[in-house]
């Protein structure tokens, strides 16, 4: 994957995925972005994803689609996708739109490696 709006690492099998951009905002980066996130899914069917938000403050709607058409892929390979570090007023746009009921939220990446039975530290 050659753009740095990804940070991927990969711990006992379960794929971390660290958002680089403060902002995912732009329709170019959220499609960028999407990209890279299906492939996880469907070319390499990595199982599980941790989705790491620590570092973003602003999130476009759109982007919620891309989640969403990657949970239904993850779904599809019998996999599992869960989110962390999502700071509060994103966590509002997840309330507001219900998604909040559909993924699993983690305070930080070591809780949701913890959900995967996996320890980093």
């Amino acid at each position: 994957m050659g753009n740095s709006r990804l940070l991927i690492e990969n711990y006992a099998g379960v794929v971390v995925v660290t958002f680089q951009d403060s902002s995912i905002l732009d329709m170019a980066v959220i499609d960028q972005i999407g990209k890279d996130l299906y492939e996880l899914a469907d070319k390499q069917n990595k199982q599980k994803l941790v989705l790491d938000f620590s570092n973003v403050k602003f999130l476009a709607s759109q982007a919620l689609g891309v989640l969403l058409t990657l949970h239904k892929k993850c779904q599809a390979i019998k996999g599992n996708m869960v989110l962390c570090g999502l700071r509060k007023d994103l966590m509002k746009v997840f309330s507001i739109t219900n998604l909040d009921k559909i993924f699993k939220f983690f305070p930080d990446d070591a809780a949701a490696l913890g959900h995967f039975k996996v320890s980093v530290r």
